[in-house]
């Protein structure tokens, strides 16, 4: 289960912006290892878990989740609902070698800057994330075109990602909620 939930903050932070379990420190790895075991028992303890937005930055500072080649850094932010993520993403290698010959998406190229704004929650032990804005270098790009890269680029390695997800929370976690500099889940 504990790929399940790393693989959860990875596709969060790769659509970047995203609720999801974050990531820490050793208080985080507790904290993931708490919800692992505590799926197992009948009931679980339904006391909330919550993450810090430092907690989370840490993590992912400190190298324990694995992004995807050209994604060199994660730094998240967290308002009631809301999840921004700021990131630095090298287009041609997140592309690896494809090409398009569609104008609509020569601004994906090189290394640019990236801010992703999203909605984020889990409610019945599903997560939802629904990108509201991504601008590269400050510019924002329209959702077309977003779509298009996500099309060509992004699904046929990652088929579950797009700019609104959906996806079974791991754990028996049955809500998450996005609070000021927090991420809380509660099992079920």
């Amino acid at each position: 289960m504990r790929i399940g939930l790393r693989r959860m903050l990875l596709a969060c932070s790769f659509v970047a912006a995203a609720w999801c379990i974050p990531a820490g420190s050793a208080g985080v790895e507790g904290k993931i290892q708490y919800l692992q075991s505590n799926s197992k028992r009948k009931p679980p303890d339904p006391h909330p878990t919550a993450f810090s937005e430092a907690e989370i930055n840490a993590y992912l500072a400190a190298g324990k989740v694995a992004l995807p080649a050209g994604v060199q850094s994660v730094r998240f932010a967290a308002e009631p609902g809301v999840v921004t993520a700021t990131t630095r993403v090298d287009f041609d290698r997140l592309k690896a070698g494809r090409a398009s010959w569609n104008p609509a998406l020569a601004v994906f190229s090189g290394l640019h800057d990236v801010i992703v704004t999203a909605q984020a929650r889990g409610t019945r032990g599903t997560g939802y994330v629904e990108v509201d804005t991504v601008s590269l270098d400050g510019v924002e790009i329209p959702r077309f075109v977003l779509q298009l890269f996500i099309e060509k680029y992004l699904q046929p390695r990652y088929p579950n990602v797009g700019l609104n997800s959906r996806f079974p929370l791991p754990a028996r976690i049955a809500t998450a909620t996005v609070g000021a500099h927090k991420v809380t889940v509660v099992q079920q």
